[in-house]
Parts: C-alpha cells; structure tokens; sequence
C-alpha cells in the first residue's frame, strides 16, 4: 500500500486477523453461488450468438430471452426479465407494484418504509403514484430491527393484495433482513391470507445467501444490475423474477398491456451482461469482505458499526456512525479520493432528486452510480451515518480502508 504509514498498514492487518474465519466463510458462499450460475449457463447452452446486438422491435431476441432464462435458473424462479430499459432499481419494483395492483387493493410494507424514491411512487401527489391511482398503502414498522408479527397480524383485518419487504436497510440504523427471517414471514402472511402476494426488493441482497427470497415463499422480487447481479460489469438495467403470471403482469407495465417482454432490443450487445452475472458471486463476495474488513477497523476503533462484527453480512453494505457532520463527510471524501475513477473529486451534499435531506456521495466508478463498486453516501443529518458498499476487489477496499484511516487521523 503506497504512502500509508507503518502504523496503519499494522493496524488494518490486525483488524483482517481478526475476522480470517469469516471471510473464509464467505468464499464458501461464493463457491455455492459460482456454482449455481455455471449450471445456468450450462442449462441453457450459452454461446457467442446470444451477445450479439439487436435493433428495432427486438421479436425472437435469444440474447434477451436466455438472459431472463439464466436469470430465473440460478435465482430459483419460474420466471424473469432482465431489461437495459429497466433504468434502475427503483424503476424494476415500480414495474412490478404497478403490474400486480389495481384501484382499491392495498400495498403493505411489513419492514416500515420504503427508501424515499420508491415511497414517492407508491404515495407521491399528482405524478401519477400508486395513491394517485387509488391503490390504497400502510406500513408496520420492525420491531428492534425484526418482523413485528403482531403489527403484521393485525393488518391483515383487512384484505391486503401485496405485503412488501425490502431486504436492505435504505437509510436505516438497522441490519438487512434475512433470507431465512424473510422466509418466515412468507409462511406467516401467507397463513392469515393464503392468496397474498408477497414482493422483495433484492437490492444489496442478490448472492450474499446460498438462496434468495423467491425459494424461501417470496412471489416476486427484483434488483439493479449496477449493484450485485451485475458483477460491476453490466453498464445498466434492472430484472423482475419469480412466479410467471406475475413476473408476466409487471412486463406489461414495464412496456405495454399488448406486448409485455416479447420486443425490446439491445443495439450494443448483451456480453457485458452475461460476463456481468458469471462474476457476480465472486464480485459479491469481494464487496462483503470489504464491508466486513472496514467494519472490524472501524469497531476497533470505538465507532459504532451494522452489522456488527462477527455477524453475518445479509447485504452487502456496512453502516458507520460518527460524532460529527464533519467526520461523516470526511470519511466519504476519503473513499471518493481511493477511487479509480474521479478520485480528484471532493464531494459536497447536494439536493439528490427524490430525497428529502441533501446527500454527500462518493462514487468513483466505472459504471455512474454502480454500488458494487466501492462507494459511499449518507443524507445529512443526525445520526451521522455514513452507508458504505460495494468493492470490485477485495484488495482494493483494504487499500481504501488504510487511506480513510491515514486521511482521517484515526490510528495513533
């Protein structure tokens, strides 16, 4: 590590001795991963023709379809769209609630709020929201950071059509939810009301299990491709995954009621997405390392961090709590400066479409705003929390982790 003192190359390595075992872990999980996604290869016999560029109406698509097909193979759904038209995270889950509710159903999200660009979809005036199209929203807000079955249960006195989750923590003081919790909830609603159809937001979340919400009772969920299934390769684009009929009903919001998937076409070819989604176990995996490493530092040195350390990583992002305005936007400027890309730029808080509270960013990526590569953001305000994620390589967020610790004065 160039330029970094002795003392904090010391320091860094002791914080990685520390955790050894559980970044063993993680390459398991890798190894499991990586496995499953070869075997959708192989199961839909992938060959240079499938990355060849197309134009126009896009009808009889074999790179797109087979995509879709991997796609639903390795996640263990009946069914997927994997789209570049699909422009990010937020626009795949705004598809998919539009495709599945009508006028008078009603939305539950049983792990409190939405992050706030979705949130305005769903009950946002006048811009054409869920609310404004008289789909009718409430919340039960988790209960110490779990499920609160009781709030859910109590819900359910009237009739719900989708029960909501998201998996990650949005600007939260909380760890991401498991698989296997998101699975008993699944059970649970489905046990008030066996017709409910249950929706995950995947994001953060794609690979860091050895199984996603749809094999665990999730009816549907979707991601980004600029965070893990796209292995900070693909240069854009979301899915939608899990049962057919309504992976089928938010294809036909995503273009029309007419023609659904069966046209779209991709003019500069889809390699980058293949290759993409063959590295995203491995990518994944890099990044929870990253999180875990800068997360046994950051706690060694009193602060406050989610997950803790030792516990499982159920996404691949890692919150740090600082004192000061001025810590927090240090540390992310720090990470903007370790960056391969742009790493001249100073950051400052700005006014972020879509969010109430200006918000410092770094991200010095290849892909603009891919969170699988190494970055971070927080909103201003207290707690000062900054939300870190992403790592292409592990060795490169062990050489930002050094940089953030020499920049910031933090090792003595």
């Amino acid at each position: 590590m160039l330029n970094i003192d002795e003392k904090v190359r010391a320091f860094v390595n002791k914080a990685e001795q520390n955790i050894a075992a559980d970044l063993a872990r993680v390459d398991e999980i890798a190894l499991v991963n990586q496995a499953k996604v070869l075997n959708a290869f192989h199961s839909f016999n992938v060959g240079q023709r499938h990355f060849a560029q197309t134009n126009g109406y896009g009808y009889d698509d074999i790179g797109r379809d087979t995509l879709a097909d991997i796609f639903a193979n390795a996640f263990g759904a009946e069914s997927a769209v994997v789209s570049p038209q699909i422009v990010s995270g937020t626009h795949a889950l705004t598809a998919a609630l539009f495709g599945l509710l009508r006028p008078g159903d009603v939305l539950l999200s049983v792990s409190g709020e939405p992050y706030d660009t979705l949130k305005e979809a769903i009950v946002g005036k006048g811009a054409g929201s869920l609310s404004d199209y008289g789909v009718r929203y409430q919340s039960v807000a988790l209960k110490d950071g779990k499920f609160d079955f009781d709030g859910i249960k109590e819900a359910f006195q009237k009739r719900i059509k989708v029960v909501f989750v998201g998996r990650s923590r949005g600007y939260e003081w909380r760890d991401a939810l498991s698989v296997k919790e998101i699975g008993k909830m699944c059970e649970f609603v489905k046990s008030l009301q066996s017709d409910v159809v249950v929706m995950c937001d995947n994001c953060y979340g794609e690979f860091v299990d050895t199984i996603e919400p749809v094999a665990v009772g999730a009816d549907i969920m979707a991601g980004s491709l600029i965070k893990n299934p796209g292995g900070g390769i693909a240069p854009t684009g979301g899915y939608i995954c899990g049962k057919k009929s309504l992976v089928e009903q938010a294809t036909y919001r995503l273009t029309s009621p007419s023609i659904g998937c069966e046209v779209g076409s991709y003019a500069y070819g889809y390699r980058e997405f293949y290759q993409g989604f063959f590295l995203a176990p491995h990518v994944t995996a890099q990044a929870i390392k990253t999180s875990m490493l800068f997360g046994a530092a950051f706690d060694m040195l009193g602060y406050e961090t989610m997950p803790k350390p030792g516990a499982i990583c159920r996404d691949i992002i890692r919150s740090i709590k600082f004192n000061t305005e001025e810590e927090l936007t240090g540390f992310v400027r720090a990470i903007q400066f370790a960056s391969p890309v742009d790493g001249n730029v100073t950051p400052f808080a700005w006014d972020m479409p879509g969010y109430e509270d200006q918000v410092i960013m770094a991200a010095g990526t290849f892909v603009a705003g891919a969170s699988i590569e190494l970055s971070a953001d927080s909103p201003i305000r207290k707690p000062y929390i900054a939300y870190l994620q992403g790592g292409l390589t592990y060795e490169h967020g062990k050489i930002a982790l050094a940089g953030c610790l020499q920049s910031l004065d933090l090792v003595k």
